[in-house]
């Protein structure tokens, strides 16, 4: 009976997860709601209670290394929900999954059907097995499970429909586009300049065209499509380290002494609701910005004179030896907050005003408005053959990205 109570609370609770994912307007499709509500995610995730497995919005981490770094985690629901609906799964389709804990193959072979193709990969085989012994035991027996580096994808299941990348990636390797077909959906969050959106694109004659973009946070890719940031830490303030996605722009010899400077403060005027998205903002200054990198405090260390709104993640702009952030101060009512920029170095107002003249220009020409346009191409493609606002240079692919007045 205590077994039966659980199935029907296990039902309870994954409906429950169902309804306000639909409510949240992030299931949107019949087939894709039928999947989550059929796929019983708990069984992957056992050893923590049944509320956990169904948290909307939390993972459950399912690994970890030796420095506490999550390697494995079964994905939120919300997450998942995304990236199917972004991959618009038809019957039929061969899909390959990259990255692997089970429910989210579960959901797949639930979207293509008795006639279509499973194979979800991951490089570690700890995760794999968590995937097969779930697969097995819930009855979707016909998944390819496969333990490889997913930076080669798996040819000998190609072509593929769509591809779903449920790991944090900073490229994307020529395999994922070689297996795809014409016209097919690879799903990825992809890294640029430090910030990850999970992108949806379409494979045209090898260019890769978003079709939409999320914010999101995955476990980093292993494997030979491993990626380090640069990163070093400033002197004369405690515990300030930059971190560059893509490549340091500037000798970081250059900014020694640069907290020592007095501390510049200016404001833009530009302000915006406590519950307005700021993603746009984010990629625009990641993108748009000269010498955009992401600035953290350790805070056992901090003394106040570097103060960030947020310790963790800050966005910054280092301009020679001029290092500039962002910062927000919120009304008095909390209902709102305007952005400020503080900066340090030699030419401190100069960068200061450089900085929030980009935040200026967020405000008026793409606050409320679209995302970026996002183009994918292979390295070695001619500067002539990529229009676009920004190019940035990774080592398998060149992207283009594009700004569109709101």
């Amino acid at each position: 009976m205590a077994e039966l109570t659980d199935e029907n609370r296990a039902t309870e609770l994954r409906n429950t997860v169902v309804d306000q994912l639909k409510e949240g307007g992030w299931i949107t499709s019949p087939d894709v709601e039928a999947a989550m509500r059929k796929v019983p995610r708990h069984l992957a995730v056992t050893e923590v209670s049944l509320e956990d497995a169904y948290s909307t919005y939390n993972a459950v981490v399912t690994q970890e290394d030796a420095e506490g770094i999550h390697t494995s985690s079964v994905s939120a629901p919300q997450i998942q929900a995304m990236q199917l609906e972004q991959a618009n799964i038809q019957p039929g389709n061969h899909v390959l999954e990259i990255g692997t804990n089970g429910p989210n193959a579960a959901y797949l072979a639930e979207l293509t059907g008795p006639v279509g193709q499973v194979t979800t990969v991951d490089i570690d085989p700890a995760p794999a097995d968590r995937a097969r012994r779930f697969l097995t035991a819930t009855g979707y027996t016909a998944v390819n499970v496969v333990v490889t580096d997913g930076e080669y994808g798996v040819p000998d299941h190609a072509p593929y429909d769509a591809i779903v990348v449920t790991v944090g990636a900073w490229d994307i390797p020529p395999a994922w586009t070689d297996q795809l077909k014409e016209g097919g959906r690879l799903v990825v969050p992809l890294s640029i300049n430090g910030l990850t959106r999970t992108y949806a694109f379409i494979n045209q004659d090898g260019v890769l065209a978003a079709t939409s973009a999320h914010v999101c946070g995955f476990v980093a890719m292993r494997g030979d499509g491993a990626h380090s940031a640069h990163q070093f830490t400033l002197s004369g303030d405690g515990g300030v380290s930059l971190r560059f996605d893509d490549g340091v722009p500037v000798d970081p010899q250059l900014l020694g002494g640069v907290l020592d400077t007095p501390r510049v403060e200016t404001w833009t005027g530009v302000s915006v609701a406590s519950n307005e998205p700021i993603g746009t903002l984010q990629m625009y200054v990641a993108t748009m910005v000269p010498g955009y990198c992401n600035m953290f405090i350790d805070s056992d260390r901090a003394t106040g004179k570097v103060g960030p709104t947020n310790l963790n993640f800050s966005l910054v702009a280092v301009d020679g030896p001029n290092l500039a952030y962002v910062v927000v101060r919120r009304s008095d009512d909390r209902k709102s907050a305007e952005f400020g920029v503080h900066a340090f170095g030699p030419d401190g107002e100069g960068a200061a005003h450089r900085l929030a003249e980009a935040i200026r220009t967020w405000g008026k020409a793409h606050r409320g408005g679209p995302d970026p346009r996002i183009a994918v191409y292979p390295a070695g493609t001619a500067d002539d053959r990529i229009s676009g606002d920004r190019l940035i240079d990774k080592k398998h692919r060149r992207i283009s990205i594009s700004w569109q007045v709101a």
